[in-house]
């Protein structure tokens, strides 16, 4: 281990009281989530979104998947949930949302025998769950076998060495990995389901 970095720690669940500072248009501007659902989503798409807090990237991937797909949007804080349930409401997308709570220390999603989603998202927010391992196994059994599931976390709050750790994490749960990189100044990796 590098001696400069701290090992993992437990970070703080972001707080609903500040989603607006999640969904804004700087952020917008920055991280582009038409163009990441773009990449990862095709229409008719299942998909997961880990950690969806206000919707920033739900939006997006609800308007990829088209009538004919499904984004199911996850959160902890039941308050996330209903911003996201306003905001889409009111853009004629919640048809395409399914809204789940889960719980601090599962996914709380039970799949069907050969999964059930195409692509799964966790984007800043792995670092916020307790048991990351156990995380990442009950996102690849809710991956259809071959499903790509993309992982990112901002740098400045989880070192190098943690990102490391996570991805090995995910290898041991059953998703190999496809491509690492950045998703503008954040850590990415995308990992694909055997």
């Amino acid at each position: 281990m590098d001696p400069n970095e701290k090992p993992h720690k437990h970070h703080e669940v972001f707080s609903a009281k500040n989603a607006g500072h999640l969904d804004s248009r700087f952020r917008r501007f920055l991280y582009h989530p038409d163009r990441l659902a773009v990449r990862y989503v095709k229409p008719g798409d299942r998909v997961l979104d880990f950690g969806c807090g206000p919707g920033f990237f739900t939006r997006e991937f609800a308007r990829r998947v088209g009538e004919n797909g499904l984004v199911i949007a996850a959160d902890l804080q039941e308050e996330m949930l209903a911003i996201l349930r306003g905001k889409l409401g009111s853009e004629g997308l919640l048809p395409r949302v399914s809204t789940h709570h889960c719980q601090p220390d599962s996914l709380d999603l039970t799949p069907d025998r050969n999964g059930q989603i195409d692509v799964a998202f966790a984007i800043f927010v792995v670092h916020e769950v307790p048991d990351r391992e156990k995380l990442f196994r009950e996102i690849a059994a809710m991956l259809v076998p071959g499903g790509l599931f993309f992982y990112s976390e901002p740098p400045i709050i989880v070192s190098g060495n943690e990102f490391r750790e996570s991805l090995a994490l995910a290898e041991k749960a059953g998703l190999r990995l496809v491509e690492s990189r950045f998703f503008f100044v954040n850590r990415a990796a995308v990992l694909r389901k055997a």
